[in-house]
């Protein structure tokens, strides 16, 4: 079936941190819609989504967590990078409507291509009073770095209980002082459990990295700690664990998880079947981007092991270029295809790209944009010098963590960019 045009007016953008607030500024650079609302569960006193920090973590975790639709942990610690998206932001913070959780969204009056209004609730969360909206489409940029993702794995919530405060997860994790001292288990060695290790071993009295999967030498060398399997169960009385090896470690005084998180839209539990299933991804998209079944439905910012911003750039043109008919969707069929072969390759994991992949996502989608019949706000494209900064990113950190974090720039830690370097030239050609 080929794509029909759009009837878009009122556009509503749930969450404005970077990927709302970057979804607000495309949508209006297309002069084709009459209205554009961003609800924004924090106060307008905390900007820039996950992005603001308070120095209080949220409270830890009292067992597994694996619900797709909980509510998500508000963020907590000043960043740089807030000051950064606050700033971003400026020109569009008159359409933010603050301390308005959405609690419910669901299709309405919708025609057989799977166009779609949306009936939007939102709750306040300083009066606790509800607001009804319907818009033409909207835009799920709540981001997925709140609601933390803990295993099942016996023994967890009795040790949880039993004492207070000594399973974590990364979202609680704050300054590695608070380590000080003690026996620590990490769990996972993807990029939070590596860079939490690295900052608590010089404070930890013994370090434990329990893995899945073997840690690169070079990067278990850096994080200074002994490699362990994973945990097969937790023991209360001890206060330890057993591994799948069948060796117990007892008196670990805290437990870090490093597991990641999970795609949390507790306000359309009931709307779309199938949409979320573990957490670990959301189906039936098209270019990890639009709801094939109903088009008139974005979700931006899933994609990890990815430079965000530009990303989340990249893929509002898209959107704000194909609502304003300036762009059409391939046939439905087409959409499916790419969709379902995301199924069967990945599973849940639908989201995580293999290295440079974002890189390319970025450029494809520019050009894509770049065939609109009106123009909008142009999206980013990489060319040799972003490729080659995308390529080296890993090892680039590794060198700044050695060399005390003082650098400020690539060629300090004896990177330098070679414009004729083999793989660099054609990569970034369309």
């Amino acid at each position: 079936m080929a794509s029909r045009a759009f009837t878009i007016s009122k556009i509503a953008i749930i969450g404005a941190g970077p990927s709302g607030i970057t979804s607000a500024k495309y949508l209006l650079a297309q002069r084709a819609f009459a209205s554009i609302v961003l609800f924004e569960q924090q106060p307008e006193s905390a900007p820039a989504g996950v992005w603001h920090y308070t120095s209080a973590a949220p409270p830890a975790p009292q067992g597994p967590q694996t619900d797709p639709f909980t509510h998500p942990i508000l963020p907590s610690r000043p960043e740089i990078i807030r000051d950064y998206v606050a700033r971003y932001g400026q020109d569009v913070k008159h359409l933010v409507r603050y301390s308005r959780e959405v609690v419910d969204l669901r299709p309405t009056l919708v025609d057989d291509g799977g166009r779609a209004a949306w009936d939007l609730t939102a709750r306040s969360t300083l009066t606790g009073d509800r607001e009804r909206h319907t818009f033409d489409a909207v835009v799920v940029a709540n981001g997925h770095y709140s609601v933390p993702f803990i295993p099942h794995i016996p023994g967890l919530a009795d040790f949880a209980a039993a004492h207070p405060g000594a399973a974590l997860h990364s979202k609680q994790f704050r300054a590695p002082r608070a380590f000080e001292g003690q026996r620590v288990v990490v769990v996972g060695n993807g990029p939070s459990g590596l860079d939490i290790g690295y900052q608590i071993h010089r404070d930890a009295r013994e370090l434990f990295l329990s893995v899945r999967s073997p840690t690169p030498p070079e990067k278990l060398a850096h994080v200074g700690a002994e490699e362990i399997a994973e945990i097969a169960e937790f023991l209360p009385a001890s206060r330890g664990v057993r591994l799948v090896d069948g060796r117990v470690i007892d008196a670990v005084d805290t437990v870090v998880f490093c597991t990641g998180f999970i795609f949390s839209y507790p306000f359309l539990r009931e709307s779309i079947p199938g949409l979320i299933t573990g957490g670990k991804g959301v189906h039936g998209l098209y270019r990890h981007l639009f709801c094939i079944e109903h088009p008139t439905l974005v979700f931006p910012g899933l994609l990890m092991r990815a430079v965000p911003f530009p990303v989340a750039e990249a893929q509002a043109a898209a959107f704000a270029a194909v609502w304003a008919n300036a762009l059409s969707l391939p046939p439905v069929e087409e959409q499916w295809k790419e969709s379902k072969g995301l199924d069967d390759d990945l599973g849940d994991a639908i989201h995580v790209l293999p290295k440079m992949a974002d890189a390319i996502y970025i450029n494809e989608l520019h050009d894509w944009v770049g065939t609109a019949k009106t123009k909008g706000k142009e999206p980013p494209r990489w060319g040799p010098f972003e490729f080659w900064q995308r390529k080296i990113f890993a090892e680039a950190k590794l060198a700044f963590e050695r060399d005390g974090c003082k650098a400020k720039s690539l060629e300090e830690l004896g990177f330098h960019f070679d414009q004729g370097a083999e793989g660099f030239a054609q990569e970034s050609e369309p």
